[in-house]
């Protein structure tokens, strides 16, 4: 197990983000974990700890939030979610994380950007399929790489003006799938081992705290409210993914 106390003073805080992130309460900060960790660790091995921790909040999120989900867009987004983690695995090795965060940290900047310019209009229609399917395939593969995935498949969400609940449960059941399905290609590709599982069980007490502090807020939080502070964690998740790829 690691025992480096300066691993645990970004590890911690690491899972309590990405238990908020998947309570739906401060989403947008879930992609900032893996980079907060791999602060002390390099990053295929954060994403490695990071793993089982996971399950957990899967497991948590589903068990609270199944139910409320949106039926046609978790069957238009979980193919192509899964898509990307079989595309995730054959270039695994070939782009860096860090050029991986990079590019997600560029897209989620832009459409922050392209929001705050050109505002959607209360009447716009929703976004095509095709987009959709494109920005699944991109969430699993960065989610995959970086467990980075909620910014591509977010842009997809957000203009569906869905309440927190359903925006929370629709990438809950998305992720858990994309979470349970990354098991093999990392058994495989060597990144479960007993020092990064052994890891994970003592941040274990850790992982549901984010989602129980999560889930208390986000049935309460006012859906303007919840919307901003999502842009304000992709804005803070964007810049630290830029930053994390060209320091």
């Amino acid at each position: 197990m690691i025992t480096d106390p300066w691993f645990y003073a970004a590890a911690i805080p690491a899972v309590v983000l990405m238990g908020l992130s998947k309570s739906g309460f401060g989403a947008g900060f879930g992609a900032l974990a893996v980079p907060l960790m791999a602060l002390a660790v390099p990053v295929p091995q954060a994403a490695a700890i990071m793993l089982p921790l996971l399950a957990i909040m899967d497991l948590m999120g589903l068990a609270a939030l199944v139910r409320e989900r949106d039926k046609p867009l978790v069957r238009l987004l979980l193919p192509a979610g899964l898509v990307g983690t079989l595309v995730g695995t054959v270039l695994f090795g070939v782009l860096s994380s860090k050029t991986v965060a990079g590019i997600v940290g560029v897209i989620t900047l832009a459409f922050l950007l392209i929001r705050v310019v050109w505002p959607p209009r209360a009447d716009a229609p929703p976004p095509p399929r095709w987009l959709g399917w494109v920005l699944g395939v991109t969430s699993g593969f960065t989610s995959f790489v970086a467990h980075a995935g909620g910014p591509p498949v977010s842009f997809y969400l957000l203009p569906q003006k869905l309440t927190p609940v359903a925006f929370t449960a629709t990438m809950a059941v998305i992720f858990a799938a994309i979470n349970a399905s990354k098991w093999v290609p990392y058994a495989w590709l060597g990144l479960i081992d007993l020092r990064n599982l052994s890891t994970s069980l003592a941040l274990a007490p850790f992982a549901p705290l984010g989602v129980w502090l999560g889930l208390k807020v986000v049935r309460r939080i006012d859906t303007t409210w919840f919307y901003r502070l999502f842009h304000i964690g992709m804005a803070l998740t964007g810049c630290k993914l830029v930053y994390d790829a060209v320091r």
